[in-house]
């Protein structure tokens, strides 16, 4: 039987089913493998909400960003491993129910994922490239030191714990829901629960998300990343309307040294979009429209060089 590496030499990048032990249930994701020497391994983090591995969700997003990313570093030498998260995808049965998941499970399983990644690999270490939420996860996963992870590549990251970009999302609400929102959030930020969740307010604030919310809240990316004592890349994209760029800006500021990359013309899923609302949010739908020029290469830049 041909290995992995010359079959990959043959005939391109190999994507290969990996699982992780976990309990209840193990977790499921795809190993990357690039068509020629394996020059550094990197694990890819997802985002908030259902996100698989490839960077999609039943809320409207079918990018495939992920799988783009994987694909564009591959090219590079950097193989990958991304996976559908606790509770998602091929890894639902990892999660039995929402009010027992908690931020800290995430970045366990980043941890372990990281390690799994580079001996999968055969790699001293992997890089942790978190987007969106899965920066703030990558972040998670440092805090207390780890020598399966190289460094940090943080994309599309907020720059502020949660609650300054919630209450930033939601300014616009209309009454009663605004007033009603921001005493939930206060509350939570004080690690009180709320039981009674108005119907309308059930997706953001229902009982079952709140002792992950609870946990989520204090955490402060910028005071993360000051402590963190390995290598960082902060990417963004200029025409972000989830995450703007002054979080980018905050958090290169709390890391002098950490390579700060924009992108101009791009938007919170790396590719490129018409600044209008109704133009960057059709990117987010399209899985043709390619990754924007120079994120994977920044990315690959960042990680071999400082290998």
């Amino acid at each position: 039987m041909l290995s992995l590496i010359l079959v990959a030499a043959l005939f391109g990048p190999v994507a290969t089913p990996v699982t992780l032990p976990s309990e209840p249930a193990p977790l499921h994701g795809t190993l990357l493998t690039p068509s020629a020497e394996t020059r550094a391994a990197a694990l890819i983090i997802a985002g908030s909400g259902p996100t698989d591995r490839d960077g999609n969700s039943g809320m409207g997003v079918s990018a495939s960003s992920y799988r783009l990313l994987a694909e564009g570093l591959a090219a590079h030498g950097v193989a990958t491993v991304r996976t559908d998260k606790r509770g998602v995808g091929e890894s639902a049965a990892a999660l039995t129910s929402e009010a027992g998941l908690v931020f800290t499970d995430y970045a366990d399983d980043a941890r372990a994922w990281a390690a799994e990644a580079a001996r999968l690999t055969g790699q001293p270490c992997a890089w942790l490239i978190g987007h969106s939420e899965g920066a703030l996860v990558a972040l998670a996963a440092v805090a207390g030191g780890d020598d399966a992870v190289c460094g940090l590549v943080l994309l599309s990251g907020a720059g502020r714990p949660i609650g300054a970009v919630l209450r930033e999302q939601l300014a616009n609400a209309p009454e009663p829901f605004l007033s009603q929102s921001l005493a939930i959030l206060a509350e939570l930020e004080a690690g009180r629960p709320v039981t009674e969740v108005p119907p309308q307010l059930a997706a953001l604030f229902r009982p079952s998300v709140q002792p992950y919310m609870i946990s989520w809240l204090p955490l402060d990316p910028t005071e993360m990343v000051a402590a963190y004592g390995g290598p960082v890349m902060i990417g963004h994209g200029a025409i972000d309307i989830q995450v703007g760029l002054p979080d980018a800006r905050a958090m290169a500021a709390a890391r002098p040294d950490a390579r700060l990359v924009i992108w101009e013309g791009v938007n919170h899923v790396l590719k490129v979009a018409p600044a209008d609302r109704a133009g960057n949010i059709a990117a987010y739908r399209d899985p043709n429209l390619p990754l924007a020029p120079g994120v994977a290469d920044d990315v690959a830049g960042f990680i071999l060089p400082a290998r």
